[in-house]
This record gives structure tokens, sequence and C-alpha cells, in this order.
């Protein structure tokens, strides 16, 4: 594939506290260090986000998911590998991310993408990848790499090259989030 060099130069900029624009198995997305407090508060502020709102973040694998996620149901972790439709659960048990990525109710939403290219960058950095898209708070997501705002493009650290062309309509993961008792709750569909 091509985007070796392309991983490569976004995973330095990453481990180095910066952010970039990349794309996953849905909408571009900003992202960062998922464990790197400074640069999650970093997305915020380009997104003129309230800090109080926390992003999701990516995972590679059901093996990283459950080194930062301890209480993830068995049947959870078997239906995040096979769903073919992106989505986002929202779980407890979080250790090791950066503390603003954890929700009031100690949670925070994961996904495990389908993106060959998302699932590399992810396993080449190391630790799990901050997801939000790419768009100040209160404005739609982009569909597509040309939708992103030229202002926010100017605020990052690196733009990955991979599928910049593709204008194929992309849209956000669903969110469900599991609850206490074990009941999912539907949060966007």
């Amino acid at each position: 594939m091509g985007w070796h060099k392309d991983i490569r130069q976004a995973v330095e900029i990453l481990k180095k506290g910066g952010v970039i624009l990349y794309p996953t198995d849905t909408i571009w997305g900003l992202g960062c260090d998922a464990t790197d407090e400074a640069t999650v508060r970093k997305i915020a502020r380009v997104k003129k986000r309230a800090e109080s709102k926390s992003f999701i973040v990516l995972v590679d694998s059901v093996e990283m998911l459950k080194h930062y996620f301890r209480e993830v149901p068995e049947e959870i972790t078997k239906e995040m590998i096979q769903t073919d439709l992106p989505t986002t659960y929202i779980l407890a048990g979080v250790s090791g991310l950066a503390s603003s990525l954890i929700r009031k109710d100690g949670t925070t939403g994961v996904r495990i993408p389908r993106d060959p290219f998302c699932v590399e960058l992810i396993r080449e950095l190391g630790v799990p990848l901050v997801s939000t898209s790419a768009n100040f708070a209160g404005e739609p997501p982009p569909a597509h790499f040309g939708q992103v705002d030229q202002a926010i493009i100017n605020q990052l650290d690196y733009v990955v090259r991979w599928h910049r062309d593709s204008r194929t309509p992309a849209r956000p993961s669903r969110i469900i989030k599991i609850l206490p008792d074990g009941r999912k709750e539907i949060i966007r569909e």
C-alpha cells in the first residue's frame, strides 16, 4: 500500500504531542495520542469546543481495548469485532487515558475501526487515538476531506494524504452506551 510513509510521518507528529487530520472508518477526524492530556485539550481548542465534552478513542484491537477498558462485557467485545456498522461503545472501567476523555460518569466512547489505514496508524502509534469530527463545535461534520474547513487545517500539525481525493460521503458512527446493568442505550443511530 502507498500509505506507509504517510503513517510514519503522522506517528512521528503524534508522538511529539501533535494533532493530525486523518481518515477514519467513518469521517475525517482530528486525532492525537489519547494518553496525552495537553494534546487532547489542544483538540478542544481547535474545535472551539468546551473541554467538558469528551471525545471518543479508537483502538486497533481487542487486546488494546482490554488494556484501557477493564470492564468490557464479553458479548460487547464479540459485537465490536463482528458488527458491519461502525459503532462506538460508551464503556466504563477506563484507565490510562487522558482524564479529559473520561466523562463524569466514568465512561469513554471507544471503537475498533475497520479501515486498514486507520488500524495501522493506531498500531504504529501503540496507544489509542482520539477521534473527533474535523469541524468546529456546532457545525456539521465534513462528509469528505474537501469539506474540512481550511481554518481547522491551518491549526494542525499534520494532514494525512491518504484518501484526500475520495468524495464518497461518510457519516459518523452510531453510538451505543453500555449501562451499569448491561443494557444498551442507543445514543446515535
